[in-house]
């Protein structure tokens, strides 16, 4: 069998060298990277993994917790997740836990049992629950006051803004569709939703207010409970853009058009919201950049590196498109 000698004499680096770039290929330069991949398949080397994981005490491998796959916002943080790990030589195993606590904390324990080192969790629960934590980074949805590493987004804010723009469209009547009543970027969204009306001096009605699962069935039955209402909204602000597309729909076989009679709002800019009819307004998260800011903190940890920031805050964008207007109704 070809053994790491001749990769090295091959490539005309140090054994050092070829091992290095076989564990961290990060750690060395593009060029001697190259030059090493090509004489590692030229030579038709097949390193003993086993091996190099027992010297590493690394296994190469980090648990993803999911809470849903086909939400299309997680698929686009899982893209993240992938290019970041993969560049860094590292797999993912990902898990479609569907918010299940016992599937999270079975996985969670391939750390215990050296079978990956670390975890990205994408929903606010601690699948260890216990001090001694093995490596962890919460993303997305997050555990307030967590004592790992997270990355979120400014929620509240992001709420706010959208809020502001459908007011300054001269909308007051304005529905909101949430996520799920338990989750953090519920209560978040919500809470900017509200500071926005007060600060327009405008009383908050509950019967504005309806709840979804963030996918499309869902907003579309949220909206048809708001059009049910004597006084319907002039605008409608979805927490996720599959329950707006869901809203558009159900607005549409009401009769009514968007954003002529009610505009509609969401929050993600999946990749679906320019194409919608209308392209959709919505609140831009950097998808990716959870994903890569999450492997990123993670080998932090692995590597025992001090982090620049523990507690990560991402920016947010209002995207303005066709789907919001100007209120064509009296107030």
């Amino acid at each position: 069998m070809t053994n790491i000698r001749k990769v090295a004499a091959l490539a005309g680096v140090s054994v050092a060298t070829v091992s290095r770039t076989l564990k961290s290929p990060t750690q060395v330069s593009p060029e001697t990277r190259e030059k090493v991949l090509e004489a590692v398949e030229h030579a038709g080397y097949k390193p003993n993994l086993m091996a190099v994981q027992f010297r590493s005490q690394r296994t190469r491998n980090l648990v993803v917790l999911v809470p849903d796959i086909a939400n299309t916002f997680f698929a686009q943080v899982i893209r993240g997740i992938q290019e970041a790990a993969s560049a860094a030589d590292y797999r993912v195993l990902l898990c479609n836990t569907l918010g299940n606590p016992d599937t999270e904390r079975q996985f969670a324990e391939l750390v215990d049992a050296r079978q990956a080192d670390g975890v990205i969790q994408l929903r606010a629960f601690d699948p260890f629950a216990r001090d001694d934590h093995p490596p962890l980074v919460n993303i997305c949805e997050i555990v307030d006051d967590a004592p790992w590493p997270t990355v979120s987004l400014n929620n509240r804010g992001a709420a706010r803004t959208m809020t502001d723009h459908l007011l300054a469209l001269g909308h007051r009547r304005i529905g909101l569709i949430q996520g799920p009543a338990d989750s953090p970027l519920t209560r978040e969204r919500f809470a900017g939703y509200r500071e926005a009306l007060a600060a327009a001096a405008i009383e908050f009605d509950p019967g504005l207010v309806q709840y979804g699962r963030y996918d499309c069935p869902s907003g579309h039955a949220a909206t048809a409970q708001l059009l049910a209402n004597d006084q319907r909204p002039t605008a409608i602000f979805c927490e996720n853009d599959e329950m707006a597309i869901g809203a558009i729909q159900c607005i549409r076989q009401a009769g009514l058009r968007v954003p002529d009679d009610i505009s509609v709002a969401g929050f993600d800019d999946i990749s679906f919201a320019a194409f919608c009819d209308p392209p959709l307004t919505t609140i831009a998260q950097p998808a990716a950049a959870f994903g890569q800011h999450a492997v990123a903190m993670l080998l932090a940890q692995l590597d025992g590196r001090r982090l620049a920031e523990h507690h990560l805050i991402l920016p947010f964008e209002l995207v303005v498109r066709a789907s919001t207007a100007a209120n064509s109704r009296p107030a």
